[in-house]
């Protein structure tokens, strides 16, 4: 029964996926931060495997009945998958609006069938329903 056992634990341990532990350090070559007394700063860097980031934010008076601080953030990074595809992804984040990413990489919704878009259409160009019947 040990044996048995001890083999299936063999087994089980030579088919997991070999990996190596990332030992291996990767040096920022490029790195850049500002920090001013009204809130608002820049930071980027680069590294030496070709990550590259930026982001700007500022801080201003949010648009909502509890109006606080809020930071409105942009920026950007890039870096090479490991397919060799360069992926670049920039984005804006406010109150309003939230993280909005843009990247060509990203996933993007079907075109809507010319039938459907027509329907659409034409139910915008109806008056609203009065109220109470929906």
């Amino acid at each position: 029964m040990r044996v048995i056992f001890f083999v299936g634990l063999v087994a089980l341990a030579a088919s997991a996926p070999q990996q190596k532990p990332s030992d291996q350090v990767i040096a920022i070559i490029k790195q850049d931060f500002d920090q001013q007394v009204d809130g608002s700063y820049r930071y980027s860097y680069e590294t030496e495997n070709g990550i590259k980031a930026e982001e700007t934010g500022t801080l201003k008076k949010a648009s909502g009945p509890d109006a606080g601080d809020v930071i409105v953030a942009q920026g950007g990074f890039s870096y090479t998958a490991p397919d060799g595809t360069v992926i670049n992804l920039n984005y804006i984040a406010d109150d309003e609006g939230g993280f909005k990413p843009e990247g060509a990489h990203l996933p993007t919704p079907p075109p809507i069938p010319p039938a459907i878009q027509k329907a659409l259409d034409y139910l915008a160009t109806l008056p609203p329903s009065p109220p109470g019947r929906n």
